[in-house]
């Protein structure tokens, strides 16, 4: 009875680690009323291959810098990059196969922040 218990577990087990993937970007995300304490990162990743599209907007409560960046080795790569901003809007076509993350990071002021991205369809 012990074996068929402990065989049970390890069935569930395995199933736990069947998960998605989290970079998958086939729908849009979006999300509004995020709150960031003084001092905060919050990103939003996604994995996109060489010619790949989306448009982008948010908007916040509070000035805060946000960025559009991928990790190359030990450098950070920043196609878009706001220093201090309340609102951006765009659309980024990706040069390589990358992880490439939203980001905002406040000062010493919280804030609220609405987001959007959405995937495009590729050009001819």
């Amino acid at each position: 009875m012990k074996r068929a218990h402990a065989l049970g577990a390890a069935a569930l087990l395995a199933g736990g680690c069947a998960t998605t993937d989290p970079y998958r970007f086939d729908g849009p995300r979006s999300e509004a009323g995020v709150g960031l304490a003084p001092y905060t990162v919050r990103e939003e990743c996604f994995r996109l291959d060489p010619g790949d599209r989306f448009d982008f907007y948010f908007w916040s409560t509070a000035p805060l810098a946000f960025n559009i960046h991928y990790h190359d080795g030990n450098a950070i790569v920043m196609p878009i990059d706001r220093p201090r901003t309340n609102e951006e809007s765009g659309e980024l076509i990706a040069d390589r196969r990358e992880v490439y993350c939203m980001m905002w990071e406040t000062a010493a002021e919280s804030a609220l922040i609405d987001y959007r991205a959405r995937p495009l369809p590729r050009r001819p």
